[in-house]
């Protein structure tokens, strides 16, 4: 294949990477604000481990949410663990 060839193929492949990359520096920047804000938070006094919490069950439908809360009441009572 020549050079002219193999160059013109691999063009979209190439800016596919390229915005790959883009993104993937993008999602690492977000991925530092993210923990800019949970360490914020811990200096406020609150507890990270807890935020996340809420943050991965707001990300829930109220559906999720609910058998999620019931299914975790269920174990919880079958060990005699009391939740609240």
């Amino acid at each position: 294949m020549s050079e002219v060839g193999h160059n013109s193929a691999g063009d979209p492949l190439r800016l596919l990477i390229e915005r790959i990359e883009r993104l993937e520096e993008e999602k690492k920047g977000i991925a530092e604000d993210i923990r800019d804000v949970y360490t914020e938070a811990k200096a406020r006094g609150y507890v990270p481990k807890i935020l996340r919490e809420i943050v991965r069950i707001r990300k829930m439908s109220k559906e999720d949410r609910d058998e999620h809360f019931a299914i975790l009441d269920t174990y919880a009572s079958a060990i005699g663990l009391d939740l609240l």
